[in-house]
């Protein structure tokens, strides 16, 4: 039998202001993306850059898998040869659209993580980074470059929602809260995509927090998360090859 290509995923597409809806809850993507986004570290003052560009694709689609997990969207189970494989939960689709194109993409059939990881992560900053700006989280702004050329940089929008979300991890790394679920799955991505030392001194880059890290990218998030056992199985498991492909990516 002659086998079928891979069908490309086609997702993650970019709404224009006059096709986009009401913005919902942000997905665990857009809080990812936002602490990325490290303020004041451009090369003008008052910009910043986006930590990790070199895996960002690998790193958001693992949130995005992560959310569907924690939402009981997907689940996954071993294929052949003992690799991980993750399935869409038939008639359990999420509400929105960035993640509901990846779980279209999963209910054509059951794919490996890093398949689905390398399929959906390309097409993401974009569109989450519109979000961002939409939400006010982020601004794009206009500098000379050279003192003759336009360029777009992005500026803090002065939400204060990054102060939050990076409260929120500090507490858990550093003062050893006991995490919600999608606090320890932010925590567990950060430390997994080798971003978490660009954090300190926000964050200490320190001995007890590298363990703690470790333990959310384990899936050990507290006896307060039982709850969520499977969720927490899902996640464990994307988390862990989404480090194995920021691993080899730069080998390749």
């Amino acid at each position: 039998m002659t086998q079928q290509p891979e069908q490309p995923f086609v997702g993650g597409k970019a709404e224009t202001s006059g096709e986009a809806k009401k913005l919902g809850v942000p997905t665990l993507a857009e809080d990812l993306l936002l602490l990325l986004f490290q303020p004041n570290s451009g090369l003008r003052s008052g910009t910043g850059t986006i930590a990790g560009e070199n895996t960002l694709f690998y790193t958001l689609a693992g949130a995005v898998l992560a959310d569907l997990g924690l939402g009981h969207h997907v689940r996954t189970d071993t294929g052949w040869g003992g690799t991980t494989r993750v399935e869409a939960v038939e008639d359990h689709p999420p509400s929105d659209d960035t993640l509901r194109s990846a779980w279209d993409y999963l209910c054509e059939k059951p794919r490996g993580v890093q398949t689905v990881l390398a399929a959906i992560g390309p097409t993401l900053r974009s569109p989450l980074l519109d979000r961002l700006v939409e939400r006010g989280d982020i601004r794009r702004g206009i500098r000379k470059a050279l003192g003759l050329f336009d360029t777009t940089v992005l500026e803090d929008g002065g939400s204060g929602r990054r102060s939050r979300l990076l409260g929120d991890v500090r507490d858990v790394l550093v003062e050893g809260a006991e995490p919600q679920p999608r606090v320890a799955a932010l925590a567990a991505l950060l430390s997994g995509s080798g971003t978490l030392p660009q954090f300190d001194p926000e964050i200490p880059w320190t001995s007890p927090v590298i363990t703690r890290a470790k333990e959310l990218e384990q899936g050990n998030w507290g006896a307060g998360a039982a709850a969520e056992a499977v969720a927490r199985t899902v996640t464990a498991t994307i988390v862990n090859n989404v480090i194995i492909a920021a691993a080899v990516l730069p080998q390749n």
